[in-house]
C-alpha cells in the first residue's frame, strides 16, 4: 500500500509543477530583447534626421536610411507583438494538456499492473546471472527428479496382451544374453513406447556402455531425450552431460541443441536459449521434429532476450518430395533437371551438415539416380548403409531407393501422364523367409520396420489390392490385431471402386481371423 501512495503522490506533485509552469506563463511581457531593439531603431531616425539638418548625409541618403531602418523597426515591432501573444496560453492548451497528462498517467499505472510486481525489488544485471546459476546448481538429479515427476506410477498406456507377453520374452532374453546388442536397441525403443522411460532410458545408457566408443551422436542424443521425459520435462544434470557427448561428437545435433536451448529456458538464461534456438532453426528444415515447438514461442523467447525487432527465419524445406518427383515428369527436360538438381542439392547439403532420418537418406539416393548422378548416388548409398548398420528395415530403405534406374523419370513422363515413384516395399513372402535365419531380436526389428514402412504408405498413398492384403495379413501374423482391422477399414475405402480387389482383402482379412 505504501508503494501506491509514494506513487500517486509523485504523479499530483508532477502534474502540479506542469500547471504552474503553464499558469505563470500567461499574461507576461513580451519579448525584451525585441523591444530594446525597435526602441534604437527609432534614436537612429532621430538621429539620421539631425544628420540631414546639419548636412552630413544627402537628403537621398538620408531618406534611403530613413527607410532602411523604419523597416527594421517594423520587423522588430512585430516579433515583439507575436512574443506577447505567445506568452498567453489558451484555455485549449489547457484542457489539451490536463488530458495528455491524464492519458499518460494511466498508460503508466496500466503498463506497470501489467508487467510490474510491486514490491519486487531491481535485479541488476550480476544479480540475473548469480540467480540463474543458482537455479542451475540447485536442479535436482535423475531419480529425484523422477521421483518428483512421478516417472514410475505414470498412467500406461493400453497395450496388446499379446505384445506384453513378447516385451516380457524380450526383457528375458536381454537379461539372459547383455551383449545382445540388438535386443538392448529393442528394449529401449519398446519400454518408451509403452511409457516405461525410466527403464528405456537405463536400457540405452546400457546400449552406449557395449558400443563403447562406436557409440554415436544420435545414440546419447536419444539417451537424454528419455532422461528429460522421465523426469517429467526437466533437463537434469544426467541428460545435460548426455547431450554435451553428443555434441561433442556431432556438434550440430538438432535433438541435443534443442534440449539444451530447453534447459537454458528452465534456468533463467532465455539470451543463451534464444541464441541456440535461433541457430537451430536457421540450420533445421521444417519437417524436423523441435521446430513447430521452436516456431511457438521464439518471438517471446527473442523478446525476453532483449531481441525486440527480431524477425524469425523462412521456413526451410527438406528437399525434393515423391510430390516434386511427379510433378518434375510434366516439365521439358531442361526445367525438370533444373528444379530436380535445386532440391537435390539442397537436402545433400542438410544431410552432410546435420544428418537426418533415412526417410531422407533415402529420398537423396532415389532423386540422384533419377537424374543420373549415378556415382555420386552410390557414395551417398554407401554412407547411409554404414550410418544405418544394424537396423534392417532401414537398410531395406535404402536398398529399394538404390534400385531405382536413372531412366525411370524420363520414360515415364514419355509414356504415360503421371510418374509412379518408387514404392517402399513391404515384407515380401522370401524377406519373411530370410528373417527366420536370423536371431529374435534382429528378426522381430526387420519384420516390424518393413511392416511399419508398409502401413505408412499405404495408408498415405493408396496401394494395390495385394499390397492391402499383404499388410493385413503381416499385422495379424505380429499379434496386431486392432492395426489389422483398422488397415482393412483404410482399404476398404481405398478399393471402394474396385470390388474385386476389395474382396481379395477381405479373404486375406478372414484367412488371418481379423476379418470385420
Amino acid at each position: 500500500m505504501l508503494f501506491w501512495i509514494i506513487a500517486v503522490a509523485l504523479v499530483v506533485i508532477i502534474a502540479l509543477m506542469f500547471v504552474l509552469a503553464v499558469r505563470s506563463g500567461r499574461g507576461t511581457a513580451h519579448d525584451p530583447s525585441a523591444a530594446y531593439d525597435v526602441q534604437v531603431y527609432r534614436d537612429q531616425l532621430r538621429d539620421s534626421a539631425r544628420d540631414a539638418e546639419r548636412g552630413v548625409i544627402s537628403p537621398e541618403e538620408a531618406e534611403r536610411t530613413r527607410l532602411e531602418i523604419s523597416r527594421r523597426m517594423l520587423e522588430a515591432d512585430r516579433i515583439a507583438q507575436n512574443g506577447a501573444d505567445s506568452t498567453r496560453a489558451p484555455r485549449a492548451a489547457l484542457v489539451a494538456l490536463a488530458l495528455g497528462g491524464a492519458a499518460v498517467i494511466g498508460a503508466t499505472f496500466w503498463l506497470y499492473l501489467r508487467t510490474g510486481a510491486e514490491g519486487y525489488a531491481d535485479q541488476p544485471i550480476a544479480e540475473r546471472y548469480a540467480f540463474a546459476n543458482e537455479r542451475y546448481d540447485s536442479r535436482p538429479d535423475q531419480a529425484k527428479a523422477e521421483e518428483l515427476a512421478g516417472a514410475q506410477t505414470a498412467e500406461q498406456p493400453k497395450v496388446d496382451p499379446k505384445f506384453l507377453a513378447l516385451m516380457d520374452k524380450l526383457r528375458a532374453a536381454v537379461k539372459a544374453n547383455p551383449t545382445d546388442r540388438q535386443g538392448l536397441v529393442l528394449l529401449a525403443r519398446n519400454e518408451a513406447t509403452l511409457g516405461n522411460f525410466d527403464a528405456a532410458w537405463k536400457a540405452q545408457k546400457r546400449l552406449i556402455a557395449l558400443e563403447g566408443d562406436s557409440a554415436s551422436a544420435h545414440d546419447y542424443a536419444e539417451l537424454g531425450e528419455l532422461m528429460v521425459v522421465a523426469a517429467g520435462g526437466l533437463v537434469t544434470p544426467e541428460a545435460e552431460a548426455a547431450f554435451a557427448q553428443a555434441l561433442k561428437i556431432d556438434p550440430k545435433n538438432g535433438l541435443s541443441l534443442y534440449y539444451i536451448g530447453l534447459m537454458m529456458i528452465q534456468n533463467a538464461r532465455e539470451d543463451r536459449a534464444f541464441t541456440i534456438w535461433d541457430g537451430l532453426l536457421r540450420n533445421s528444415p521444417d519437417d524436423a521434429p523441435w521446430v513447430p515447438t521452436i516456431r511457438k514461442n521464439i518471438n517471446e523467447l527473442a523478446w525476453l532476450a532483449g531481441q525486440n525487432d527480431y524477425t524469425p527465419p523462412a521456413p526451410r524445406t527438406s528437399g525434393p518430395s515423391q510430390a516434386d518427383i511427379a510433378a518434375a515428369a510434366q516439365m521439358d527436360p531442361a526445367a525438370r533437371q533444373q528444379m530436380i538438381q535445386g532440391m537435390v542439392d539442397q537436402l545433400s547439403d542438410r544431410l552432410a551438415r546435420q544428418g537426418g532420418p533415412v526417410d531422407d537418406w533415402a529420398r537423396l539416393i532415389s532423386s540422384l539416380r533419377l537424374i543420373g548422378e549415378t556415382e555420386r548416388a552410390d557414395a551417398i548409398y554407401a554412407e547411409a548403409r554404414d550410418k544405418f548398420a544394424g537396423q534392417p528395415s532401414a537398410r531395406a530403405q535404402l536398398d529399394a531407393a538404390h534400385a531405382v534406374k536413372a531412366g525411370d523419370l524420363a520414360s515415364a513422363s514419355e509414356g504415360s501422364a503421371q510418374v509412379v515413384p518408387p514404392a517402399l516395399p513391404g515384407p515380401t513372402p522370401e524377406q519373411m523367409q530370410d528373417a527366420q535365419q536370423m536371431a529374435p531380436a534382429e528378426r522381430a526389428q526387420m519384420i516390424q520396420g518393413m511392416v511399419d514402412g508398409l502401413f505408412d504408405r499405404l495408408t498415405t498413398q493408396g496401394g494395390t489390392p495385394a499390397e492391402w492384403a499383404r499388410l493385413v495379413s503381416s499385422l495379424a501374423t505380429l499379434g496386431q490385431d486392432s492395426r489389422a482391422r483398422e488397415a482393412l477399414g483404410e482399404a476398404s475405402q481405398a478399393l471402394a471402386g474396385d470390388p474385386e480387389g476389395l474382396a481379395k482383402v477381405q479373404a486375406a482379412a478372414k484367412a488371418a481371423g481379423v476379418a470385420q
